[in-house]
């Protein structure tokens, strides 16, 4: 029988040259079978709801309910990208506060699981691939040396690519304290990319800045959240709540029916019972099958 290739919502993002965007490629696959893979985040209010089945859920793709299983998610590693501003801003407590928020996510991770850092200020710093090595994160991130101005699309948008064509979930938890004033890429381009990823984006922002609706945007397409905290122990408390929220969430599959494979395809995710609520990314890319 032949085994489905997961697309996982996933295409290949060129890294942009000269603050432009090239056109994005799409990777081919052997099968003739392919499969789609959502990340859903189920809550009865603010609490995660474990124990549920795929009969649980309805899943509908451009209005055409499909066939879905669950994914054992225990088994599946994690990808974490940490996505930092090291701006001038973050300079002094702020840094020590980064630092230590970042350490309590590493913390909780799994020998399965990898991590990366990327920094960004007005220029992205791919800092660390991903890597089971935690203790080389944590000598990375003692190494930040904030300078420069904010440039937050850009560093989402490297993070991104970091997560490409790698096995397991990937989470991509951007921090910053500040506005965007130095990005080369235009946020409707880095959304695009956002929606070819198979990345689930939060977003942990100061709770004294304006908000970033680029970013709520790039959450939202994900399926995944900005939380806005003060300093201290509540940007600790934000990591560590995000990461036991993408351990929480369920992995649906199923092989797409009644629809064409290739475009832009609308996500349905809803909950049989009532008083549970359900997120997800309202949509994908998605991928041709190979001939």
């Amino acid at each position: 029988m032949t085994r489905p290739a997961y697309i996982a919502l996933a295409a290949l993002i060129p890294l942009p040259l000269s603050g432009s965007i090239h056109a994005l490629q799409q990777p081919s696959f052997r099968s003739n079978t392919l499969a789609v893979r959502v990340d859903a985040l189920v809550t009865d209010g603010r609490k995660p709801v474990a124990g549920l089945t795929a009969t649980d859920f309805e899943l509908r793709d451009n209005g055409v309910a499909q066939t879905i299983e669950l994914i054992d998610a225990t088994d599946v590693p994690i990808n974490v990208v940490l996505a930092l501003d090291v701006s001038d801003s973050t300079a002094g407590a702020r840094q020590g506060d980064l630092v230590a928020a970042s350490e309590a996510l590493l913390a909780g991770l799994k020998p399965s699981d990898r991590a990366a850092l990327t920094t960004f200020s007005h220029a992205v710093v791919p800092a660390l691939a991903l890597t089971s090595d935690f203790a080389s994160v944590r000598e990375a991130l003692l190494r930040i040396s904030p300078s420069g101005r904010t440039a937050i699309m850009d560093g989402v948008y490297v993070s991104l690519t970091t997560t490409l064509a790698q096995p397991g979930s990937s989470l991509v938890v951007v921090c910053t304290d500040g506005s965007d004033i130095s990005s080369w890429l235009r946020p409707d381009d880095v959304l695009d990319s956002a929606k070819r990823s198979n990345a689930v984006l939060y977003a942990v922002t100061s709770a004294d800045v304006p908000r970033v609706s680029a970013l709520e945007d790039l959450a939202e397409a994900t399926g995944g959240d900005v939380l806005r905290v003060g300093s201290g122990a509540g940007l600790r408390d934000a990591f560590q709540k995000i990461l036991q929220q993408f351990r929480s969430r369920y992995i649906l599959a199923y092989t797409p029916t009644g629809v064409q494979l290739g475009g832009f395809h609308r996500l349905d995710v809803r909950m049989k019972r009532r008083g549970l609520n359900v997120r997800a990314r309202p949509g994908y890319i998605g991928l041709e099958s190979a001939k």
